[in-house]
């Protein structure tokens, strides 16, 4: 019931297409904004709203793979690249630059912004919520990318149930000689591929027969209603998007790293159009903020 009460307010109760536009708008801007400041409050807005949305769970059982993803770039990056004028010292004879250290660095903000951002995603846009967008236009389409979605979770949970029952049969890839654990993983695998493409086709078979793909006009299992705060939640958002991009087809918004390392810090104007990001960024903040707050008023 708790649930239930829960996705019925804060962000998740504004209108599917409403949260899909903030999206789009803030995967978009997190790959044009290439300046630290921008990437680190976008960071820091994404994982408070991760926070917000369901205590951080969901971000926490991704946190640790998206940050050695992240290391990654951030250190690999200076030892390919060998462009920049400000040379810190020598590795291997080689050059690590400033400018390296400084892109990399940019890199892998950006990515962590967007990773944590589709944490948010899938917790907001649930796959009824995305069908509901996208199956009266593009049918296969969404079908295609909702199953892609929730691949990886989903084959990681069942590959987990495969392991449990198998051990029990003497099937276990973590003990052994090698090539007993190389024929344990492959009658796994089996297993598993086996299940997916089993239940790949009840799925298919069960939604010919509900209709999903028709041509003609197909009702909707959960109807959602534009209201007149959606309207002015698009309003706001768009108007927001148009400054940054704005701001950004002005050369604000990016760090200039080659030929030469510009300083980080802010021109007057260019603060403004950050302002305007933060709201951006914060505005699904606030939203849940003010909900959860008037549920914590009325339950008193």
């Amino acid at each position: 019931m708790c649930r239930n009460s829960r996705m019925d307010r804060g962000f998740h109760r504004y209108h599917p297409a409403t949260c899909m536009i903030y999206y789009i708008g803030y995967f978009i801007l997190c790959m044009l904004l290439h300046h630290p400041l921008f990437l680190i409050a976008s960071l820091i807005g994404i994982i408070i709203f991760n926070q917000l949305q369901d205590g951080g769970r969901q971000l926490r059982s991704y946190f640790v793979m998206y940050l050695v993803l992240a290391l990654s770039i951030l250190v690999l990056n200076p030892l390919f690249t060998r462009r920049g004028r400000e040379i810190l010292f020598y590795l291997w004879d080689q050059p690590v630059t400033l400018e390296a250290i400084t892109s990399g660095w940019n890199m892998a903000l950006s990515m962590l912004c967007i990773l944590f951002g589709f944490v948010s995603f899938n917790l907001t846009i649930t796959s009824g919520k995305f069908l509901y967008i996208y199956a009266r236009f593009l049918p296969k389409s969404a079908l295609v990318l909702m199953l892609a979605v929730r691949f990886v979770p989903l084959l990681k949970r069942r590959l987990y149930e495969i392991s449990t029952v198998q051990r029990t049969k003497g099937v276990d890839v973590s003990t052994g000689r090698y090539w007993k654990r190389a024929k344990d993983g492959m009658l796994l695998l089996q297993t598993l591929l086996t299940w997916c493409l089993e239940e790949a086709l009840q799925t298919a078979d069960s939604m010919q027969s509900r209709g999903y793909g028709l041509v003609r006009q197909r009702t909707s299992y959960q109807r959602y209603l534009m209201r007149k705060e959606d309207y002015l939640l698009i309003l706001q958002l768009s108007v927001l998007f148009i400054l940054c991009a704005v701001g950004w087809s002005l050369g604000y918004g990016k760090l200039q790293i080659y030929p030469v390392l510009e300083s980080i810090a802010f021109s007057s104007t260019e603060w403004w159009f950050f302002l305007a990001w933060i709201i951006y960024i914060v505005t699904p903040i606030l939203i849940e903020g003010r909900d959860e707050w008037r549920w914590g008023s009325l339950s008193k």
